[in-house]
């Protein structure tokens, strides 16, 4: 299991943040709805200079604002809306009052039609269309409560004719892909086009993920997961906008659609909420975090605990810790292997399926990929053996996007042109990471030609040795 560390004021000391790198932290998250480019630009070095430090490739992922719904602003500041009062929201830009606010976006006017609800201020305030037309919204209380200024506004029942990047995401977007994040964390994807327009402006320089925060994304995940990277199950918009009861089983299906697939996923969101402000997490938080760990997501992520609360290394140590347990019970080994899917009909598929089967009928210590794009790792880390996977990149780009996949052990190695040599080069990597001694055994897999994406066609079972090996190979 891997584990996201999202950088903020609390984290942004060298020393914390390479505790928390040595406390388990995998990949850590640019927020770029907070801070300026030069936080932003700070934090990044910070982070690449503790790879350097440690000699580990480590992934840095940049999350995207995304458009965001807002009201206007009331002439009061504030107003308290009771259940079964009348309500309005208009195009307009004066400031509102207690029956009335402006809301500046005629996109959301365009799909309203009577019965629709708006969920205002994080979902605490429900309403229901009664009337609307191109410029104005008469609404019904349902949930009451405090509205006060710029409050965000959800449509859940609708796919708002709205795309995923706003100027500011663009632009965002530029800044990060000119940085060297790994990854773009795409906020308020609502339909395949929107990843696709994503990755035309990234242009390769990163990995898109999808953040799954919105009921069309959920309809049409099928259509996005085919299109994106990675994903990100972003339960805290999700639960807004969805019934909470609805999200558990989202969260499920998919988690086990990604891994049918090989692409890595993220749970996100209120995972140890509690620890901004106290050393330990609650027991229900715990248990969350155990639950999308037994469900096979790659990784679990840490937002405020570590950006701005008052234990980020600590928030980091207890979800390692938590992780390093589950994966220890026989259980997890049981529920994981229970929802292996079946592989797909090709070569890589069926190396990465024997690698994993070897390792389990044999005395194997470890399984060492060569890989070019990151594919055949990938494939092998769907199949959740229960040996350590290393895979070993001369791609620098390659490596760092890999440590957020579950299991992935990333090593950068030089480039190869013989077999006997990848063999070589992944016994000393399995011996210097500690997963394998002279006289172990372990699973290589490659592919000829080598340095070419997609090409895994080689799988040998071999001595942890180097000498032995050469030897072997003369």
């Amino acid at each position: 299991m891997k584990i996201v560390a999202t950088l903020g004021p609390a984290s942004d000391s060298q020393d914390v943040l390479m505790a928390m790198f040595k406390a388990g932290a995998d990949v850590f998250r640019l927020n770029m709805s907070h801070g300026t480019y030069e936080d932003i630009a700070a934090r990044h070095r910070q982070v690449r200079r503790i790879e350097r430090e440690t000699g580990r490739p480590i992934c840095i992922l940049a999350d995207l604002q995304g458009p965001k719904i807002r009201c206007g602003t009331f002439r009061e500041g504030e107003v308290e809306l009771k259940v079964g009062d009348r309500f309005r929201f208009e195009l307009t830009d004066t400031d509102g009052n207690e029956t009335r606010v402006s809301l500046p976006h005629e996109e959301v006017f365009s799909v309203l039609s009577p019965g629709s609800r708006l969920l205002v201020n994080d979902g605490r305030v429900h309403l229901k269309v009664e009337d609307c037309g191109a410029d104005f919204a008469n609404c019904r209380v349902v949930v009451g409560g405090e509205l006060s200024d710029r409050k965000g506004v959800h449509v859940p029942d609708a796919v708002l004719p709205v795309p995923a990047l706003s100027e500011k995401d663009r632009e965002d977007l530029e800044f990060a892909c000119s940085l060297g994040v790994d990854w773009i964390a795409l906020s308020f994807v609502q339909r395949p086009e929107d990843v696709l327009e994503a990755q035309r402006l990234v242009g390769g320089r990163a990995a898109v993920m999808a953040k799954i925060e919105k009921p069309a994304a959920v309809m049409a995940f099928d259509r996005i997961l085919d299109c994106v990277d990675g994903v990100m199950v972003a339960r805290g918009d999700l639960g807004v906008e969805m019934p909470v009861q609805n999200v558990p089983p989202i969260q499920k299906r998919l988690v086990r659609a990604c891994r049918r697939v090989g692409k890595p996923v993220v749970v996100a969101t209120q995972m140890l909420e509690s620890m901004t402000s106290a050393p330990v997490p609650t027991r229900a938080e715990v248990s969350d975090v155990a639950t999308a760990i037994y469900e096979g997501a790659d990784a679990i992520m840490l937002s405020a605990e570590s950006a701005v609360g008052m234990f980020p290394v600590e928030a980091v140590q207890t979800m390692n810790d938590v992780a390093v347990e589950v994966e220890q019970d026989a259980i997890y080994r049981q529920v994981i292997e229970a929802s292996r899917s079946e592989a797909e009909c090709s070569v890589a598929d069926a190396i990465t399926v024997s690698a994993r089967q070897v390792a389990e009928t044999t005395d194997v210590k470890a399984i060492c990929c060569f890989t070019h794009s990151g594919t055949t790792s990938m494939l092998a880390a769907r199949e959740r053996p229960r040996v350590p996977i290393l895979a070993l990149t001369p791609l620098a780009a390659t490596a760092r996007r890999l440590a957020i996949v579950w299991g992935l052990h990333c090593v950068l190695s030089e480039e190869i042109s013989r077999f006997k040599h990848a063999v070589v080069g992944a016994a000393r990597a399995a011996r210097d990471s500690g997963f394998a001694g002279e006289e172990d055994h372990i699973v290589v897999t490659a592919g000829i030609p080598f340095n070419v994406s997609g090409s895994t066609n080689i799988l040998r079972v071999t001595l942890a040795n180097e000498e032995l090996i050469l030897q072997g190979e003369m």
